[in-house]
C-alpha cells in the first residue's frame, strides 16, 4: 500500500511539474507584422503561412495588410503593429523627422523592379507628358520610381504628368484597365496582367536598376530591446520562406494562386521570373539602397544629410543567421 501510495504521488508531482512546461511550449509568441503590398517580394509571410514555419517556430503572426508605406509608418508609430514588410521611404522619412526608434533588420529587395505601363498610343516616355499616371500613394513605391523614372527621360515629375493615388498595386491595375488612367506604375505581377490585357512598357523599370530599399523588414528599437528572442525565431522563418521562394517555384505558384487570385501560367511565370533574380535570397540589406533614398529625402528635409545607412540598420539576425550556420546549412553552401 505505501508503494502505491508513494508511486502515486510520485505520478502526480511529475505531472504537476512537467505541465507548466508543457503550456510554454504549446503557447505560440504572437507578433503582430503588416505588410504594405501584395507581390511576389512580399509572399514571404504567406509562404511561411502556408508551409507551416510559423508553426515550427512557435510563432502566432497575425498579418495585416495597409497599402503603402507612409500609412505603414504611422502605423508602425501608433503601436499597431511590431514588425513591417515594407518599402524604406516612409519610415527613413519619419527617422530623419526624429522617430529613431525605426530600425531594418532584413531585406528583400535593394532594387526597384516597377515599370511604367501605358495604353498602345503612348509609344515613348515623351508621350507622358500632361498624363495620369496611377500610383498607390505619396511617397510609396511606385511613386518614387514613377519620379526617378521620368527624371531620368528628360521629364519634370512635379509639372510634366499627374500621379493618381489609386490604392494598392490590385486597384492601380484595376483603374488602369477601366481607362481610368493614362499609365501605371506597377510590379510584379500586375505588370504582367497589363502587359496581357494590351498594354506595353513605356519605361522598363529592371533595366534600371534603381537602387531602392524596395522591400525590407523593419521594427522599432524597443521591440529588439523587449522581444529578440521571437523576432530571431521570426527571421528564422522568414529565411526558409525565402529559400522556398527562391527554390519551389510550384509551391510558390500555388501561394501566389491562392493570395493574388491569379492562375494564369504565363503571367506567374513572367512575374516569378522577371522578379526573381533581384529579391535577395539570404535576407541582406544594401547600404547603398538605404542611401538612395537619404539622398531623396535631403532636397526637401537636410536633416537627412547627416544620417548615415549604418544608422538605421540593425544587422545582428542577419549576423546571427550566417555565423550559426543556419543560412549554410539551408542553402547547402553560399548563395
Amino acid at each position: 500500500m505505501k508503494t502505491r501510495i508513494i508511486l502515486g504521488l510520485s505520478c502526480s508531482i511529475l505531472l504537476l511539474c512537467a505541465w507548466p512546461k508543457a503550456q510554454t511550449v504549446s503557447a505560440a509568441d504572437k507578433l503582430v507584422g503588416i505588410h504594405s503590398a501584395r507581390v511576389l517580394s512580399q509572399s514571404m509571410p504567406w509562404i511561411a503561412q502556408e508551409a507551416g514555419l510559423f508553426k515550427k517556430y512557435n510563432l502566432d503572426f497575425p498579418l495585416v495588410y495597409i497599402a503603402s508605406s507612409p500609412a505603414v509608418t504611422a502605423a508602425m508609430l501608433g503601436g499597431d503593429a511590431e514588425i513591417a514588410l515594407t518599402g524604406g521611404e516612409g519610415m527613413i522619412r519619419a527617422f530623419v523627422q526624429g522617430a529613431t526608434d525605426f530600425v531594418f533588420i532584413g531585406g528583400v529587395k535593394n532594387v526597384l523592379t516597377h515599370s511604367i505601363l501605358a495604353k498602345q498610343e503612348i509609344k515613348r516616355p515623351g508621350d507622358l507628358k500632361g498624363k495620369k499616371i496611377g500610383i498607390n500613394r505619396i511617397g510609396s513605391n511606385p511613386h518614387y520610381f514613377a519620379v526617378q523614372a521620368l527624371r531620368q527621360k528628360g521629364l519634370d515629375p512635379g509639372k510634366d504628368v499627374q500621379f493618381i493615388q489609386s490604392g494598392g498595386a490590385p486597384e492601380t491595375l484595376a483603374a488602369l484597365l477601366s481607362d481610368s488612367l493614362d499609365a501605371a506604375s506597377l510590379t510584379a505581377p500586375a505588370d504582367t496582367q497589363a502587359i496581357a490585357r494590351g498594354y506595353h512598357y513605356v519605361i522598363y523599370g529592371p533595366d534600371l536598376r534603381v537602387p531602392y530599399a524596395a522591400t525590407t523588414f523593419v521594427t522599432r528599437r524597443p521591440v529588439i530591446a523587449k522581444r529578440s528572442q521571437v523576432l530571431t525565431q521570426f527571421m528564422r522563418a522568414m529565411a526558409e520562406a525565402a529559400k522556398i521562394q527562391h527554390t519551389d517555384k510550384e509551391f510558390t505558384y500555388k501561394v501566389l494562386g491562392k493570395q493574388l487570385r491569379l492562375t494564369d501560367r504565363k503571367i506567374l511565370d513572367a512575374a516569378y521570373n522577371g522578379e526573381i533574380k533581384v529579391l535577395e535570397p539570404r535576407l541582406d540589406v544594401k547600404a547603398e539602397a538605404f542611401q538612395a533614398i537619404l539622398d531623396e529625402v535631403a532636397k526637401i528635409d537636410a536633416r537627412a544629410k547627416k544620417v548615415k545607412p549604418e544608422d538605421l540598420i540593425d544587422r545582428r539576425y542577419l549576423e546571427g543567421l550566417e555565423k550559426s550556420g543556419f543560412l549554410d546549412n539551408l542553402w547547402g553552401s553560399k548563395k
